[in-house]
């Protein structure tokens, strides 16, 4: 072992354990290096590639792969109790946990999920042009596609979204379970995100159960005010209402969903088969919801 480095033990500890979450990428490390050289007294022939080595095999970093069926593996370093949520953001730049993940972090419901949803906004698209009847219903008498870029990390299933572009709304910060702070979608636009996508929250139960525990914690008016901005083609504010009644919401909060119309015929979920009608809402759902 270099001496250089077994002298800067202390203060390599000191910083590593100065990074909440113990997330590493090869190119933080680096730079880890690059900025504290001069001050740990370490030597030039100490490159980067050394340096990780070091810690590797002498500090007690550890290396965490995330591997894909379809995709090239990913390598990230992890210190002491890491934060697996971190470490899944540090995949994709300007990404925010999601769906599921952020129902779990607002303890919407029981679940502890096993699947991690990091969402990265694609660029703008143009939008899907008019609305019919006849479109709507073949798009949901089809089975809901879902993210195929998936990883697996530790005991974990990583699966990146590729959602629409939105300049981050409703995302704010939350602490995980270790207290560390990542980004996810607030509680008003997770409830939207799992009700266009109720795969990527444990299915339409599982959504319900979110919305009866984000009773009396989200106003109908934020809810509105966000849908609006999302500017969905399809009706998806009335699934929202429709939930919020059969979630127990009180009458004049689901009203105000109800008051941006009912047009269309609309579904609460892809696929379904012998499904039962909502009049009100001009919605049609699951038998058991």
């Amino acid at each position: 072992m270099p001496d250089s480095l077994e002298g800067a033990l202390a203060k390599i500890h000191e910083r590593l354990d100065s990074e909440r979450g113990g997330v590493f990428t090869e190119s933080q490390l680096r730079e880890v290096l690059a900025e504290h050289r001069r001050e740990w007294g370490l030597e030039t022939s100490v490159s980067g590639k050394r340096f990780i080595e070091f810690l590797v095999e002498n500090v007690g970093l550890r290396r965490v792969e995330l591997r894909s069926e379809h995709y090239k593996r990913i390598l990230r370093y992890a210190w002491g109790e890491y934060s697996p949520y971190l470490m899944t953001l540090s995949l994709r730049p300007r990404s925010y946990l999601s769906h599921g993940t952020a129902v779990f972090l607002h303890a919407l419901n029981e679940q502890l999920p096993k699947i991690i949803h990091v969402n990265q906004e694609q660029s703008e698209k143009p939008s899907g042009g008019k609305l019919t009847q006849e479109r709507l219903t073949l798009a949901f008498s089809r089975h809901q596609r879902t993210s195929s870029y998936v990883y697996i990390m530790a005991s974990y299933r990583v699966v990146i979204l590729a959602g629409k572009q939105t300049g981050n709304l409703g995302v704010v910060t939350v602490k995980g379970p270790q207290g560390e702070e990542v980004p996810a979608t607030g509680i008003a636009r997770t409830l939207i995100d799992i009700v266009v996508r109720p795969a990527y929250a444990g299915g339409i139960l599982q959504v319900l159960e979110a919305y009866r525990g984000a009773k009396g914690r989200v106003e109908a008016t934020e809810l509105v005010r966000t849908i609006r901005k999302l500017d969905y083609i399809y009706p998806y504010h009335q699934a929202i209402g429709f939930l919020m009644e059969r979630a127990g919401y009180a009458p004049d909060e689901c009203d105000k969903l109800h008051r941006l119309g009912a047009n269309f015929d609309f579904y609460l979920i892809h696929g379904m088969k012998k499904p039962k009608h909502d009049q009100k809402w001009r919605l049609f759902f699951p038998e058991g919801v």
